[in-house]
């Protein structure tokens, strides 16, 4: 049965494929921003390129086969977090892992969720996809009150509908979203959602959000992609400034952000999902990158993210903090600027 029904979902998205083969974003926006198109959005990077269609697609299929009938294990360290201390914290700046791109971030009094995944898998359907090597580092129920949420872009490993919705039903935080997605919230029945486009900001609370740019693309089907824009974000506090990146390929433009709203004390960079390089090295962040990006943001410190959560690439699941611990030494950078956390650790910055 369950082979029947990954057949005529493949047969679906096979069809979804060679349909958005066909559909075009149009022109760039007469009088709007460069990424602008008239349906859509694009990278700022004029080198940027994605593999081909049959590639991407070829990856595509076998990655769903792989994670659905002979899905990997891991075996990482964790930290038992009940959730008390930071429920009692009310002005430490704390950061905690969840796993994946999912971190809490405690600054100022404002307790704020990043691309908030606790789902089983990372994907439409709840019977094949990309599932969790490691649960969430932290049970939805011991979060503290919730008062913001920041969305990177609708992949489902960073926007999952389950969680988005018992969030708004349980804490009613603001959901800070890149341009687009309101409307998909909306259909949700979610309206307490702002969207900003790159550089635009808002104050929340004493905290300034900024929606910054990145290299990577969107879309929850193959006939949507880049209908919605993709972004990282800066949070600056009355002390302390954050740089999340979601999900970004390395380029020149990260520079930018790095002049424009560094130095950062703590930069949460991508160190995951980098094999093979034909599809992820445009869109994705390698450890050696992660830290290049990271001196490129101007950020003191490294967290690294999007790894040991969902198999979602074909580099072994343990293997990206072992690069980025080598490529620091190999660097001579103290080691202190690194951190990897264990899923379910606080730690203060």
């Amino acid at each position: 049965m369950r082979g029947a029904r990954l057949l005529h979902l493949t047969a679906i998205l096979l069809a979804g494929a060679l349909a958005g083969g066909c559909v075009g974003l149009g022109d760039p926006k007469p009088g709007a921003p460069a990424h602008h198109l008239e349906h859509g959005f694009r990278n700022s990077n004029p080198a940027y390129a994605r593999a081909s269609a049959w590639v991407r697609t070829r990856f595509f299929f076998a990655r769903l086969w792989a994670t659905t009938f002979h899905p990997r294990s891991a075996d990482l360290p964790r930290v038992d977090n009940d959730g008390r201390a930071l429920r009692e914290n009310l002005s430490e700046a704390t950061v905690t892992w969840v796993g994946h791109s999912t971190l809490l971030i405690q600054l100022d009094g404002v307790n704020l969720l990043t691309d908030p995944q606790w789902s089983r898998r990372a994907s439409p359907v709840s019977f094949l996809g990309p599932q969790r090597v490691t649960p969430p580092g932290l049970r939805f129920e011991d979060l503290p009150p919730l008062h913001l949420v920041l969305i990177s872009h609708d992949h489902y490993d960073h926007l999952d509908v389950a969680t988005v919705m018992r969030l708004a039903e349980t804490h009613r935080p603001l959901f800070l979203v890149p341009l687009g997605l309101k409307a998909w919230f909306a259909g949700l029945g979610i309206t307490r959602v702002e969207e900003l486009d790159w550089w635009e900001s808002r104050v929340f609370n004493g905290l300034t959000l900024t929606s910054v740019p990145a290299q990577h693309f969107s879309g929850r089907a193959f006939w949507d992609r880049n209908r919605q824009l993709w972004s990282g974000w800066a949070v600056a506090g009355r002390a302390k400034r954050l740089y999340f990146a979601g999900d970004t390929g390395y380029y020149d433009g990260l520079k930018e952000i790095g002049r424009r709203l560094g130095p950062f004390d703590l930069a949460a960079i991508p160190i995951g999902a980098y094999v093979p390089p034909s599809i992820m090295t445009a869109n994705h962040t390698d450890p050696e990158e992660a830290l290049k990006a990271l001196e490129d943001v101007r950020g003191r410190r490294l967290i690294g993210i999007h790894w040991g959560t969902f198999d979602l690439a074909e580099e072994p699941i343990e293997e990206p903090p072992k690069r980025v611990a080598a490529e620091a030494r190999r660097l001579g950078l103290d080691p202190e600027r690194i951190w990897v956390l264990r899923h379910g650790e606080t730690r203060r910055w």
